[in-house]
């Protein structure tokens, strides 16, 4: 279902969303979903942490709240599954349950998220690298924990667009967390991957006002399911793109060049101010502006 462009406006300008009887009902039939998902399967992982075996738990934990959520999901690529640093664009908190459930990565995430009484708990679990983006003082203690992740032989997903956007759209590359591959660690390569949510991605794209709990209710109230490709790209070594910014401009590019290639036509400027990453939307007008139909 895609929501006209009237409600996707209010959304944008931070309204909460229209709620109907039935979109509640579905809010909590997922919600009790989720707890019995957790119930069911965080036993388990403490088990399997107790005897000091790797555990797949998490892994399995975001696949199913994935699926409960509504999203389809196709994997398309190779996903490596140790020494790897994926680089993945941005529309959701969706994508964290997408790539943890095809890949079993850990992620760079806000700090303010540690805090979250569920939700930090469920990231934790997922062996979360917490990182204050306000914090430059605070850069190499938070480059050396991506570090100490990456000895353990984990493979983790940074998002450098630093926000989320509308799928149509690419922001640029932020560097300071691809400090950890100056100079790269031995044999941790680097995977692109492109989020695609196709026609819905604009819809689902957590952009503009929108506050957290009102993206929520938006999502778990949302009627059907919809489809999400994951495509992991070639891997690359970041020897071969010396330094974190051509490590970002690779990334990007492949990115970049997938994305247009799955939409099938060019990218267009995000119509958005995003002030924690330093963007300014265009002054002039542009396509980026007008509502999905």
């Amino acid at each position: 279902m895609r929501i006209s462009p009237e409600e996707r406006a209010r959304v944008i300008a931070g309204e909460p969303p229209r709620m109907t009887p039935i979109g509640w009902t579905r809010l909590w039939l997922r919600v009790a979903a989720m707890v019995v998902v957790i119930i069911l399967m965080v036993p388990f992982h403490y088990l399997f942490r107790l005897f000091r075996l790797p555990s797949p738990w998490p892994k399995w934990f975001l696949g199913c709240v994935a699926w409960i959520v509504g999203a389809r999901i196709k994997r398309i690529g190779v996903p490596l599954k140790r020494d790897v640093f994926y680089i993945a664009n941005h529309l959701s908190w969706i994508d964290i349950l997408a790539l943890g459930g095809t890949s079993g990565t850990a992620f760079v995430a806000k700090a303010e998220i540690q805090t979250s009484p569920l939700v930090g708990w469920l990231a934790g679990l997922n062996r979360t690298v917490y990182v204050k983006r306000e914090n430059r003082l605070g850069v190499a203690d938070q480059i050396n924990q991506l570090r100490d992740a990456l000895a353990e032989n984990w493979a983790i997903t940074v998002f450098p667009e630093g926000t989320t956007t509308d799928g149509q759209s690419l922001l640029p590359f932020k560097t300071p967390m691809l400090r950890v591959l100056e100079p790269p660690p031995p044999g941790v390569l680097v995977q692109p991957v492109l989020l695609d949510y196709g026609r819905v991605a604009e819809e689902i794209g957590w952009i503009g006002e929108e506050s957290g709990v009102n993206n929520a209710k938006r999502m778990l109230s949302r009627r059907g399911a919809f489809r999400l490709r994951v495509t992991f790209l070639d891997p690359f070594h970041p020897r071969d793109f010396p330094g974190r910014k051509a490590i970002a401009a690779e990334s990007r590019r492949r990115i970049e060049e997938a994305l247009i290639k799955a939409l099938g036509k060019p990218l267009r400027p995000f119509a958005h101010d995003v002030a924690p990453v330093a963007y300014a939307a265009p002054e002039v007008p542009t396509e980026a502006a007008v509502p999905i139909e």
